[in-house]
């Protein structure tokens, strides 16, 4: 069923800072039935550059106006989470479907806000955990539910990054260790990832708990945790993030166990995994990822409002994911 009464997407993004650059946003031009018409940034010189540098037609400085543009009928929120919410009531207001930055917001109270906001007025919610349609964690998902490793008991993350993650953009203001406008720190930037990854495979985390520290004492956000989970689907894990560890320690690894044998990738890296199974050679898996990497998201996003498909990331599964990441920083924001 189509979730906008027009045949084409026209998006307007609100907040066009470093992640509209390649990630996201030119990929709205890319596909079928979509166009990015109208972006936004309090900063009217850098709005400005943005458009003409993107080939946008309108831009704005104000949220409100570009939200009630009549030719917009899809909104990005591309802002820090912080934002997320006000932005998302504004927009359901309007009637207009939602396409939010992750974390989905701060809390999972604000999560639940902002559905509550959506169902209200009967738009769509989205949230850009963009790895649920990336190929290789499809096919992941494809051989855990062939069986190719039996019976998944186990799944254990392991992430040391220096303090200054280098996986993490340079910006002008590093918000992302701001605990009032991020959440929490580099643990929700990038855990957040991994949680809502591992329930695209499993289902719904439905037991979490852990413990956070601030060891380094670089910012006041949390640099440190170490927690437990298990699964709606019986299996279990176990993950440890370090965000001040030394350059030669630095990993980014997770390890899916089973009764047959192990699946090995990384959250970050290239679009590979290994995987071994009980009496048999490694397998090696490689593909091609997209020069804009949220781009077979987006199109899913497309295809689910105009009736041709489903999105496999909304606010109801990204809401799940925050949940997940106040148990595991200590029950925060219960």
């Amino acid at each position: 069923m189509k979730k906008i009464k027009e045949e084409e997407v026209r998006w307007g993004i609100i907040g066009v800072g470093n992640v509209c650059e390649v990630k996201s946003a030119p990929a709205m031009n890319l596909i079928q039935n979509s166009r990015l018409v109208a972006v936004m940034r309090r900063n009217e010189e850098k709005v400005k550059d943005y458009a003409n540098r993107h080939q946008v037609p309108k831009w704005y400085t104000h949220a409100e106006e570009l939200i009630n543009d009549p030719e917009v009928n899809a909104i990005y929120i591309a802002t820090p989470p912080n934002m997320h919410l006000p932005y998302t009531e504004l927009a359901a207001k309007a009637g207009k479907p939602v396409y939010v930055e992750k974390p989905m917001a701060r809390t999972y109270a604000e999560c639940l806000s902002m559905i509550q906001a959506c169902e209200k007025a009967q738009v769509p919610l989205y949230v850009a955990y963009y790895r649920r349609a990336l190929p290789h964690f499809v096919k992941i998902k494809e051989l855990l539910e062939q069986g190719e490793i039996g019976a998944v008991r186990t799944v254990h993350i392991q992430m040391r990054q220096e303090p200054e993650p280098e996986i993490i953009a340079q910006l002008e203001n590093n918000w992302r260790v701001d605990p009032e406008i991020a959440g929490g720190g580099y643990f929700y930037d990038l855990a957040s990832h991994q949680m809502d990854l591992l329930q695209f495979f499993f289902g719904k985390i439905i037991q979490a708990s852990g413990f956070e520290s601030n060891q380094a004492g670089f910012y006041e956000a949390e640099d440190t945790v170490v927690g437990s989970f298990a699964f709606e689907n019986g299996t279990m894990g176990t993950g440890n993030w370090s965000f001040a560890s030394a350059r030669e320690n630095q990993i980014d690894q997770i390890i899916i166990d089973g009764s047959l044998g192990q699946i090995r990738f990384e959250t970050f890296g290239k679009g590979e995994f290994h995987l071994q199974k009980d009496g048999d050679i490694e397998k090696h898996f490689q593909f091609d990822l997209p020069k804009h990497i949220q781009q077979p998201l987006i199109q899913l996003i497309v295809d689910d409002l105009l009736g041709k498909n489903q999105s496999p990331s909304t606010g109801e599964t990204a809401s799940s994911t925050n949940w997940v990441l106040e148990r595991l920083t200590g029950g925060r924001g219960k």
